[in-house]
């Protein structure tokens, strides 16, 4: 058990989580990696059955804004995604140990999350514009477009 490691989980909470490469390395800094995490994380969400409400993946770290899965716990599930994207990946280690986990209870958090979530690629200097980033959900947002990871967004209130 991790010391100071507090999680809660099983509260029916959406979750902000963010996960980094291995010592913070840029192992997804190509398009071919970063479009291999997205495959991985749409069958860890089809497998989990849980709800993937925003994501961005960065070169050397990852943000997703989820639910709880139906079918075992959230640790399990991020377990499998990182283990199925480290199993496609020539690096060792791939991943950092663990993951950050913040519950987002409110209306007005998951909409700060979600902005930061799309803004990370522009606050990086990768993009002008989160629109510019094709590993995000941003583009879903703007203009339901599809990706590789399936999205929901009943919960966000229509624009207008």
């Amino acid at each position: 058990m991790t010391r100071g490691l507090v999680r809660y989980q099983s509260s029916g909470d959406f979750h902000f989580l963010t996960f980094s490469c291995y010592h913070r390395k840029p192992y997804l800094s190509s398009a071919a990696a970063r479009a291999r995490f997205e495959r991985c994380l749409e069958r860890t969400r089809i497998l989990y059955d849980f709800v993937v409400m925003a994501y961005v993946v960065m070169p050397e770290h990852v943000h997703l804004l989820v639910t709880e899965p139906a079918c075992d716990t959230l640790a399990r599930a991020m377990q499998s995604l990182k283990i199925s994207v480290s199993r496609l990946s020539s690096e060792r280690p791939f991943w950092q140990a663990r993951y950050y986990d913040f519950n987002v209870m409110t209306d007005r958090k998951r909409i700060e999350k979600l902005r930061y979530i799309h803004r990370n690629p522009v606050k990086r200097g990768l993009v002008e514009k989160p629109e510019e980033w094709a590993w995000s959900s941003f583009r879903y947002y703007q203009t339901r477009e599809s990706g590789r990871v399936t999205l929901e967004t009943w919960w966000v209130p229509p624009q207008g």
